[in-house]
């Protein structure tokens, strides 16, 4: 089925479209342009919104606005915002009346015409994505990236080739509802996250599931070895099956040893290159790397890959080196919305760092993060709705003798600013949260810019 037959069979039927944001955009003027009867529905009052809501009722939409936006939802399909969650008291009502409840990613898998590769994870998920896409179009192919990064997909459907490949971030909030899988699943870890939001670890972990539980026996799952959750889902994968490891020889998949990456087939294994010839930092983004390998395998070739490797410098808010002032170098790991990963970003330096950390509270321990700011960093800057219990977790941590020494500031920019003037030659200023933004900012990337902002205001 094509996008346009998917826009033809709306057609007569009512169709509610919750969340005004950028990323609906495309499709409620898609609707609206093929005589589809659509409401808007949007928390955001018409003031908080702006310019967008006109252009809405210029082109024929309907709005519900403010609080009370999900009130007697009256639809026959619902696309639902992924930060919606579906077991919402609205919208099961809705359900209840006979709405069918969609979104914009499970209609573009209705209608993609070619194969899908995905990525979702706890963390990593960004940077995987980006390194499979980029492998992708060394190797020459036209490659439509989407999901949680790039542009909305679902307009774009019928643009695109039987040829060409789909590479797509997906979340547990994507992924809560969705009922087909892709023809290539990545799982890169899974560890506890958005507790805030899912009612429990374990329906976090099913939403996880659900990005190869649809495939069928042509289809690949690419998952962490060295994750527990991840290697137990291998038992239910319909398709093939590769894993990716740092710690053991695998039979079939992608793995490190010695520093080295090998490549593994039925027991053969195959140089693919040493791991000092990735540009990226960090031993989590060796794993990147070999579940990127994994999941291109087929679809590219290895001088593809290695090219990538030798040369690909990441994704904005990603360990993104900012600047360098009076030999401090400020690094940007926004992105790092979780413990687990500001682990990560700690364990890519090999020095003692000066750190920022802090924000919105997720439900989730800080104890183990605790216990690796007491050993890698010398100087912990907090700031944020997280900034007393971060502290209590460092202080209680064994390894906590006093160092590293600990300030507290209200303000985010006091904090970057308090960093930046403690640090001298050589060291390192990591703005690596362990929390997410929203406390302050509308999301990390937000966030991460105006730490760059700051830290380019500094005078040198």
């Amino acid at each position: 089925m094509t996008f346009s037959e998917y826009l033809g069979n709306l057609k007569g039927k009512r169709v509610v479209v919750i969340g005004a944001g950028i990323s609906n955009t495309p499709l409620i003027g898609a609707l609206l342009a093929a005589g589809i009867e659509t409401t808007v529905c949007d928390r955001q009052t018409r003031e908080e919104i702006g310019d967008s809501v006109k252009q809405f009722e210029d082109i024929g939409a309907k709005l519900k606005l403010g609080d009370n936006y999900l009130d007697n939802l009256e639809a026959d399909i619902i696309f639902r915002t992924p930060g919606l969650m579906p077991w919402r008291a609205e919208l099961r009502e809705a359900a209840l009346r006979g709405a069918e409840l969609t979104s914009e990613m499970e209609a573009f898998f209705d209608v993609c015409p070619c194969k899908i590769i995905a990525v979702t994870g706890s963390d990593g998920k960004t940077t995987t994505t980006s390194i499979i896409a980029e492998m992708l179009k060394r190797e020459g192919k036209t490659v439509h990236v989407g999901g949680n990064i790039g542009a909305p997909l679902l307009c774009r459907a019928d643009e695109m080739g039987p040829d060409d490949i789909a590479v797509i971030e997906l979340s547990s909030f994507q992924l809560i509802t969705m009922k087909k899988s892709p023809d290539v699943a990545v799982v890169t870890n899974v560890t506890p996250n958005h507790l805030d939001i899912h009612s429990k670890l374990e329906e976090y972990i099913e939403a996880k599931r659900n990005i190869y539980i649809h495939q069928d026996s042509g289809c690949r799952a690419v998952f962490n070895f060295d994750n527990e959750a991840t290697r137990r889902f291998a038992q239910s994968a319909p398709g093939e099956v590769l894993f990716f490891s740092r710690r053991d020889k695998l039979r079939d998949g992608v793995y490190e040893d010695s520093g080295t990456i090998f490549g593994a087939k039925n027991g053969h294994s195959e140089e693919i290159m040493p791991s000092s010839g990735i540009l990226l930092p960090g031993a989590h983004n060796i794993e990147n790397y070999m579940a990127a390998f994994a999941a291109a395998r087929g679809f590219a070739g290895y001088a593809s890959m290695l090219e990538t490797a030798k040369t690909f410098n990441g994704v904005p808010h990603r360990i993104e080196l900012v600047r360098e002032l009076r030999g401090v170098k400020f690094y940007n790991d926004s992105i790092a919305t979780s413990p687990v990963r500001t682990i990560a970003g700690l364990r890519s330096f090999d020095q003692r760092v000066v750190l920022i950390a802090g924000g919105k509270d997720k439900g989730v321990e800080f104890d183990e993060l605790g216990a690796e700011i007491a050993k890698h960093v010398k100087r912990l800057v907090l700031t944020g709705k997280t900034a007393d219990t971060i502290q209590k977790a460092v202080t209680k941590a064994p390894g906590y003798t006093g160092m590293p020494e600990i300030i507290m500031c209200e303000d985010f920019e006091d904090a970057v600013l308090a960093a930046a003037s403690s640090a001298g030659d050589g060291d390192i200023v990591l703005l690596s949260p362990a929390s997410t933004s929203f406390d302050r900012f509308k999301n990390f990337e937000e966030r991460g810019d105006r730490f760059k902002e700051i830290v380019n205001g500094i005078e040198s």
